[in-house]
């Protein structure tokens, strides 16, 4: 508990830090990465044989687009770990927290942060998780060119090369201008 305690303190500091008011987007919720329960359980004290009335409220179109706006927060603060401040094990930490493993942005950007620390298996399996959601996610087929490149595969990378030119349906998008510079060794992304 005292890792999953440390990761919500974290992912919530870095939320602040880089975006006022939405603290609770990268850090709280969802008891962080591993499920857990951060804020303490009722495990081994007696319930009530009561129950207790709900104070829940029924969800309102203001607040799906209140979590949505959460959600982007907790990704730009995640994305901008990754990037921008190149703390990948922090940025893996907290997309995960954000719950949405599902989303083909987040795969793919926990993906690129596991190829970034070496962890190549990792990264394929965040990579495909992301295409099976979007085919057609063009960054995610860039940065698997990338990933069999960086595993002297060229000519699989070149074959993701020609599916991110089919998808974009040119050579000038920045996804494929990415990958060939990669394959042509001149940039290391």
């Amino acid at each position: 508990m005292k890792i999953s305690r440390s990761l919500a303190a974290v992912c919530l500091a870095t939320s602040v830090l880089l975006a006022p008011g939405i603290a609770a987007a990268a850090g709280g919720g969802g008891g962080g990465i591993g499920g857990g329960d951060v804020s303490g359980s009722d495990e081994g004290h007696a319930k009530s044989s009561t129950p207790k009335k709900s104070h829940a409220k029924k969800k309102t179109p203001s607040d799906k687009s209140s979590s949505l706006q959460e959600f982007r927060a907790g990704y730009q603060a995640a994305y901008a770990l990754i990037y921008d401040k190149l703390d990948y094990e922090a940025g893996i930490a907290a997309l995960r927290a954000l719950g949405h493993d599902d989303d083909p942005d987040v795969a793919n950007l926990v993906g690129y942060a596991s190829r970034k620390l070496g962890r190549y298996d990792d990264a394929k399996i965040w990579y495909e998780r992301a295409l099976a959601i979007d085919p057609n996610h063009t960054l995610t087929w860039s940065y698997l060119g990338m990933w069999y490149a960086e595993q002297g595969n060229v000519l699989k990378a070149k074959e993701e090369l020609s599916k991110v030119e089919s998808i974009c349906g040119n050579t000038e998008c920045r996804e494929y201008k990415l990958l060939q510079a990669a394959i042509d060794g001149t940039v290391v992304y």
